[in-house]
């Protein structure tokens, strides 16, 4: 089940005449994002064995329910919703633009059109006096609950900008250092994408004003998470990088370099990446004939699904100092570890990876009972939904 690199052009298209393909995806990755967010959740969960690390993906796992939520209204008065069927699965990058435009100009179009309660009340007089089914006001009432959920915010943008969420020292350089998120939606791969990435901050400013002696000052009060970086002086500028350093094409090496390069005073010395992808719905995505036979075998549509996901991580190893003196200067940099011994960690330019697979019980069991689960499960840490849980290292 790998993410390739090479974007397959296929696609699948959703409108009101295809209902049952598109309830029948919606349904599906309603409930694989349900599922991963119980994962994230649970108490006992191992994700990646830091608690940030999790309460940061939920809040992206959030951002993508309440645009599958618009999306579903969508599909009932679009002229047409493509998905990315052989690929990532999910929408297309469009789809994701006018979310984003729309966000914006929700409160404007509702403004213009009937409430809800009229729309109920035109589409009961429209039966009474046509004897047939409303459809001009069940796309009204469609766009109307479409726009009600974009306008509350939350969903997946193109960029989500930076926040702040931790700032502590580094006992062994002395400086004080951000954990920073970001979130991108890949406009190539149609992948939802989350950063975090742990940078060091060498500006003389925000020493004096985070630190005390060689700590943080004990009566520091930072109301977290702050949008942006924490550094203000760098906040616009590290904006402007993460949207020209979020592609999917991008290796955790390459983005890492590049920050270090473009902010002397900054030091990335952990970046992690999640690419939240592929997702696969029996009769409504393609991603081979094996797993779709399986799936389309499962007797209940809801739990004909399977998502999958990939964590990169890069690490600094060493720095190499700053040089400062009459015959030329050179801010300190970073070298990061590429795990050379593994060559897929160096075709993704990473330190280390995982590779997760979600499936609901019921599709689990089709798949054992092929007798394939290694074939399909070959390289993945695979987790079961079952009953409002999560069985996890299958």
């Amino acid at each position: 089940m790998p993410v390739q690199d090479d974007t397959d052009t296929a696609e699948s298209t959703l409108n009101h005449s295809s209902a049952d393909a598109s309830r029948r995806y919606f349904d599906a990755i309603e409930s694989a994002l349900d599922g991963l967010d119980v994962y994230l959740r649970e108490d006992d969960s191992p994700l990646y064995h830091h608690q940030l690390t999790g309460k940061v993906l939920t809040e992206y796992i959030g951002r993508l329910q309440h645009s599958f939520d618009a999306w579903r209204n969508r599909v009932s008065f679009a002229k047409r919703f493509r998905i990315n069927q052989a690929e990532s699965g999910y929408p297309l990058f469009q789809n994701v633009l006018d979310l984003d435009t729309d966000a914006r100009t929700a409160g404007a179009q509702l403004a213009k059109m009937p409430s809800s309660d009229e729309l109920r009340q035109e589409m009961i007089d429209y039966i009474l006096l046509k004897k047939k089914f409303p459809e001009p006001m069940q796309k009204s009432m469609a766009k109307r609950l479409y726009l009600d959920e974009v306008q509350k915010g939350d969903v997946f943008q193109p960029l989500t900008l930076p926040k702040s969420v931790k700032v502590s020292v580094n006992p062994k350089t002395g400086r004080p250092f951000y954990v920073v998120h970001w979130g991108a939606f890949d406009g190539t791969a149609n992948l939802p994408l989350v950063y975090m990435a742990v940078i060091e901050d060498s500006s003389p400013n925000m020493k004096k004003l985070l630190m005390d002696g060689i700590e943080i000052k004990k009566d520091l009060d930072i109301p977290f998470p702050i949008g942006g970086l924490l550094n203000p002086e760098l906040a616009h500028q590290f904006d402007d990088f993460c949207e020209k350093n979020s592609s999917y094409s991008l290796t955790l090496a390459t983005i890492a370099d590049n920050m270090d390069r473009d902010f002397d005073s900054l030091h990335p010395t952990q970046i992690r990446r999640i690419v939240m992808g592929p997702f696969y719905s029996a009769g409504v995505t393609s991603h081979g004939r094996v797993v779709e036979n399986i799936l389309e075998n499962v007797s209940r549509a809801e739990s004909a699904w399977m998502l999958s996901w990939t964590v990169q991580e890069l690490f600094s190893i060493s720095e190499t100092p700053a040089k400062w003196g009459l015959f030329g200067s050179a801010p300190a940099k970073q070298a990061y570890h590429i795990e050379t011994n593994d060559l897929e960690a160096v075709r993704q330019g990473v330190s280390a990876y995982e590779r997760h697979a979600l499936i609901p019980h019921e599709a689990y069991q089709a798949i054992y009972a092929s007798g394939k689960p290694d074939e399909i499960f070959a390289g993945y840490k695979t987790h079961v939904v079952s009953g409002g849980q999560v069985l996890r290292d299958f």
